[in-house]
């Protein structure tokens, strides 16, 4: 090891601030394409959303232009104090919100990884090391120990004498980012990162949509057992007033025992809703994160009207959908992927510089002769790789085509979602208005077909008949109710909830530390 020679300082200090000018100079050179976000076809206004269809769009049309779009608490638009405890715990305690929060956190921890290496990498690495070298060890003409001849000229022994090396060497290498592959790899992560935001709030969306799904078909649920229960009490009375006549001998056997099939087959069909309660019940738990065995809802009829869904315009999707935003980062991702596999074909300057201090007695280790140093850079070219830069710059604009088209998909995807459950609020706001007209109809017939049995014209086979027809209207009517206020859940899904573009992370923000 060589001391610093005179002036050494200043050779550093102008091989330093020659390769920063060397550097500075190309380094707005980035290889590889510029991103522009892929085109897709936007539709100027929704299919079912249409003056023809206005008629059917009373209590779930669009929403005042003050209130275009849901902010916040999308859930609270349907006055559920319930609703809104369950939805908060959503946000706590939801295992699959958790994954998804983690595996953003980790997405945003290799946007740092990948900035780091703009950045020079300095090591230390200390020893004290107890040497002795060997005696058959020999060196060339000039070197220093024992002298011994040989036969072609003079070789020198080595000392066997054992020794204590001290060393305390410093590395420094940097490999300047000359072609833009580090800056692009930031940038894929920096995509990456946000598309995984968006998943997480994709995730989130999903998660508090099937709460309210699962919650409102429970209700329903709870709405047909107040159906059944109340049935069963009218079929109750029908039997008694069959088993009057039938002591007074006004009526026969036959009819009570119609009439006793009949209470019984509605009690079990009341006894059996409760299996499908149960299941959206611990459904519901599962999604809260708690043990469906310690969870429970109080029982309550279905008793919410579909608010009105501020939906907006088409164009919308494009900033309120996290999934679409997740893919369209994805396709960010895949176009800065292709600039890292071009940057390839650019050669590798790599600086490197060590020093330190290494001496063979700790008394002199810390001392200035005891210094040591080298600097100095390299460059790295591949000459053949058989074409192997060539397909790997083929596979990423392959990837790039495959994000585009499943970014596309996804859009066309989110129309369809948001047409079909616009058409399926449309059909059954009118399909209900029909089918209470029906259970009016019912209802009649039923009361007609009673007096004429109380008066000896027709047989009771009559009043089952209405009974069972006025029951079945009433059961669609619970089953139309609750399709219409999951479909307006389901829009509001559709639609991305409360979420906006704006809430997804911004470069700056995803390489700071996290808070």
């Amino acid at each position: 090891m060589k001391p610093f020679p005179n002036g050494m300082i200043r050779r550093i200090a102008f091989l330093v601030g020659s390769v920063a000018i060397a550097t500075i100079l190309p380094a707005g050179c980035t290889i590889g394409p510029k991103y522009h976000t892929p085109s897709v076809q936007t539709p100027a206004a929704y299919k079912e959303v249409t003056p023809e269809n206005a008629k059917d769009i009373d209590n779930w049309k669009q929403a005042q232009p003050s209130d275009a779009v849901i902010r916040g608490n999308w859930w609270e638009v349907f006055n559920d104090p319930t609703l809104n405890s369950l939805e908060s715990q959503v946000n706590v305690s939801n295992q699959s919100i958790a994954s998804a929060a983690a595996s953003f956190l980790a997405a945003r921890a290799m946007v740092k990884e990948a900035r780091s290496q703009l950045f020079p990498t300095v090591s230390v690495s200390p020893s004290i090391t107890e040497e002795r070298q060997s005696p058959n060890l020999t060196l060339g003409a000039g070197g220093s120990g024992s002298s011994g001849t040989g036969g072609g000229g003079t070789a020198t022994s080595v000392s066997t004498s054992p020794f204590t090396d001290y060393s305390l060497p410093f590395d420094a290498t940097w490999v300047p980012d000359l072609w833009g592959k580090v800056r692009n790899t930031v940038k894929s992560n920096i995509y990456a990162a946000q598309a995984s935001s968006a998943d997480l709030a994709n995730t989130r969306l999903s998660m508090q949509s099937e709460v309210a799904v699962d919650y409102f078909e429970l209700r329903s649920q709870d709405a047909l057992k107040q159906l059944l229960d109340s049935t069963v009490e009218a079929y109750q009375q029908s039997l008694n007033l069959n088993k009057v006549l039938y002591d007074t001998g006004i009526e026969s056997d036959e009819s009570v025992a119609q009439a006793e099939t009949q209470l019984e087959t509605t009690e079990a069909q009341a006894t059996n809703v409760g299996i499908l309660r149960s299941q959206y019940e611990h459904a519901i738990a599962m999604l809260v994160g708690q043990p469906a065995s310690t969870f429970s809802i109080p029982f309550k009829a279905l008793d919410t009207a579909p608010p009105p869904v501020p939906f907006g315009l088409p164009s919308d999707l494009l900033e309120r959908r996290p999934d679409i935003a997740a893919s369209e980062r994805l396709v960010a991702q895949a176009n800065a992927q292709i600039g890292i596999a071009q940057a390839a074909y650019f050669p590798t300057l790599t600086l490197s510089a060590s020093g330190g201090l290494e001496s063979s007695s700790a008394a002199t280790w810390f001392t200035w002769p005891s210094r040591f140093w080298s600097v100095g850079p390299s460059l790295a070219e591949t000459i053949f790789d058989a074409g192997l830069r060539k397909a790997t710059v083929e596979q990423y604009r392959a990837t790039y085509d495959e994000t585009v088209a499943n970014y596309r998909q996804t859009v066309l995807a989110a129309f369809q979602q948001v047409e079909d459950n616009l058409a399926s609020l449309r059909i059954l706001s009118r399909e209900i208005e029909q089918q209470d007209v029906a259970i009016k109809s019912s209802q009649r017939y039923l009361t007609i077909a009673t007096d004429r049995y109380r008066l000896g014209i027709d047989p009771y086979l009559n009043v089952i008949t209405a009974q069972t027809t006025l029951l079945a209207n009433q059961q669609t009517k619970v089953t139309l109710q609750m399709q219409q206020i999951v479909s307006s859940v389901q829009l509001v899904e559709a639609i991305g909830g409360g979420w906006t573009r704006a809430q997804m992370p911004s470069p700056a923000a995803l390489a700071t530390s996290r808070p």
